[in-house]
C-alpha cells in the first residue's frame, strides 16, 4: 500500500479532485478515482479553491464517519469541501441554507426531517405503487403511441418521478418545464454561483407562493401539512419553502438520472435485463434495483463534511476544520463487502451500499425512489422487449458536468 499524502506534503504529491469520469467506462468510477484506493481508506486531495479535504475511499471507514456527530454538514464552516464555487452565505439568515435540513446538524437537522419523514414511511409509499404502477404504464403507452426514436429521458425517465413528487407535496405538475430548469441549474458543477442561487431563489419563491396559497385553502399533500406546523409555530416560510425546494429536487433528479442510466446499463448486459424482465418473484425485483444502486452510484462527486474536532480513523487524524468528502461510488465497489464489485449481478446481496448515504443525514426519499424504480424497470422491459439505444455509447451525452451523474438524452427505438 502508498503511504497517504500527509497535509504538510509536497503540492506534487496530493492528486488532484475529482478526476473526470472514463469516456471508455462511463459506469465505472474513472481509474484515476480507483487510484485513490491505493493510499488506503484516508488520503489528502487537492480540490476547488486548492484546498486540501481528506478523501474517504473505503466502506467501513465512510459508514463509521457518516455516523459521527463529529462531522459536521452545515455548508458555511470555512473548511467544508464544497464541490462547486460556494454560494454566498452573508444574506442568510442564522442556520438557514440553500437545501433545508441537509445543510444542518443535530438538533436542527433532526427538528426539521421529523416534519417530512413522516410522507417516506414504507406503509405510505406502498400504497401509492398502484399509482405510480398506473403513471408508468400511462407514459409508456404515450411513448408507443408516439414517434420513433424517442428520448427515454422526456418520455418517461423524467416525467414519472417529477408527477410523483409533485402529487405528493402539492405542486401542479404543469409547472415541471419551470422546477426542471431550475433544478438542472442548481446541481451544475459548472455553473457560476449567481446562477445556482438564483435557480433557488426562483424555486423558493414559487414554493412560498404555493404555501401561501395552501395557508388559505389546503389540501391533502405535504405543502399543505408545511402550512399546518407554520399555523402552529413550529416551522416558519423560509423553512418551509427551503425544506419544499430539497424535495422537489431530490425527488425528481435523483430517480430520474437511475431511471435513464439503470436503463441504458441493463441494456449493454442482456442476460442481466432478461432477468429482471422474466423474474416472477417481486423479491427478484428488490434485489435487482439494490445492485443498480451499488453500481452506478449517481451521487458521484461524494457527500461532504468538515471535522468539529480531531478524530482518530484508519491510523489517521482529521483535524477540527479540515473537510472530508466520503466516496459513496469507492464505498459501492469495496471488494471487502461486495465480492467482485465491477461484475453487475443483479441476482447478489447489494443492501449494503451507501447509495442513499448513511447515519442520521441518509436519504429521507429512499423508500419513494425503490419503489418507483421497482416498478419501471419491469414494467418498461417486459411491455417493451425489443427496446434498444439507437446511438453508440460514446456519443451519449453523459452528464459529466453535473453533481448527479445520468445522460442528458437517451434515444431509444423498438
Amino acid at each position: 500500500m502508498t503511504t497517504a499524502p500527509d497535509a504538510d506534503a509536497a503540492s506534487a504529491e496530493i492528486p488532484d479532485f475529482p478526476p473526470p469520469r472514463s469516456a471508455v467506462c462511463p459506469f465505472d468510477p474513472s481509474p484515476e478515482m480507483r487510484s485513490l484506493e491505493q493510499y488506503g481508506p484516508l488520503t489528502k486531495v487537492r480540490s476547488w479553491g486548492d484546498s486540501t479535504p481528506w478523501v474517504v475511499t473505503s466502506h467501513a471507514e465512510q459508514k463509521s464517519l457518516l455516523a459521527d456527530p463529529r462531522l459536521s454538514a452545515v455548508f458555511s464552516h470555512p473548511g467544508f469541501p464544497s464541490p462547486v464555487a460556494p454560494a454566498p452565505y452573508a444574506h442568510r439568515h442564522p442556520g438557514e441554507t440553500d437545501l433545508s435540513f441537509v445543510g444542518l446538524d443535530d438538533p436542527e437537522h433532526a427538528r426539521l426531517r421529523r416534519m417530512v419523514s413522516g410522507a417516506f414511511t414504507l406503509k405510505r409509499v406502498e400504497a401509492m405503487r398502484p399509482v405510480v404502477q398506473e403513471m408508468v404504464d400511462s407514459f409508456i403507452d404515450r411513448m408507443l403511441a408516439g414517434p420513433k426514436p424517442a428520448d427515454l429521458v422526456q418520455a418517461l425517465a423524467l416525467p414519472i418521478p417529477s408527477l410523483v413528487i409533485s402529487e405528493l407535496l402539492g405542486v401542479p405538475y404543469e409547472d415541471h418545464d419551470f422546477f426542471q430548469t431550475n433544478s438542472k441549474d442548481i446541481i451544475s458543477a459548472v455553473a457560476t454561483p449567481e446562477v445556482r442561487h438564483a435557480a433557488h431563489t426562483n424555486l423558493a419563491e414559487y414554493l412560498d407562493h404555493l404555501i401561501g396559497e395552501k395557508l388559505a385553502k389546503p389540501g391533502d399533500d405535504l405543502l399543505s401539512r408545511f402550512g399546518e406546523q407554520i399555523k402552529a409555530g413550529e416551522l416558519t416560510r423560509r423553512e418551509a419553502a427551503a425544506m419544499g425546494v430539497l424535495l422537489l429536487l431530490g425527488g425528481h433528479e435523483t430517480t430520474a438520472n437511475m431511471i435513464t442510466l439503470g436503463t441504458l446499463l441493463l441494456l449493454q448486459h442482456p442476460d442481466q435485463l432478461a432477468l429482471i424482465r422474466d423474474a416472477d418473484d417481486p423479491k427478484a425485483i428488490v434485489s435487482a434495483v439494490e445492485e443498480l444502486l451499488r453500481y452506478l452510484s449517481i451521487v458521484h462527486l461524494g457527500r461532504r463534511r468538515t471535522a468539529l474536532e480531531d478524530i482518530e480513523i484508519a491510523g489517521r487524524t482529521i483535524r477540527a476544520g479540515e473537510g472530508v468528502i466520503l466516496l459513496g461510488e469507492l464505498a459501492n465497489r469495496d471488494p471487502s463487502v461486495f465480492p467482485a464489485p465491477d461484475r453487475l449481478d443483479i441476482t447478489r446481496d447489494a443492501r449494503r451500499h451507501q447509495a442513499f448515504g448513511a447515519g442520521t443525514h441518509h436519504c429521507v426519499g429512499q423508500p419513494l425512489a425503490r419503489m418507483e424504480l421497482q416498478v419501471v424497470y419491469p414494467t418498461l422491459f417486459r411491455r417493451i422487449p425489443t427496446l434498444r439505444v439507437t446511438t453508440d455509447l460514446e456519443q451519449l451525452p453523459f452528464k459529466y458536468d453535473a453533481v448527479i451523474y445520468g445522460v442528458y438524452e437517451l434515444p431509444v427505438t423498438w
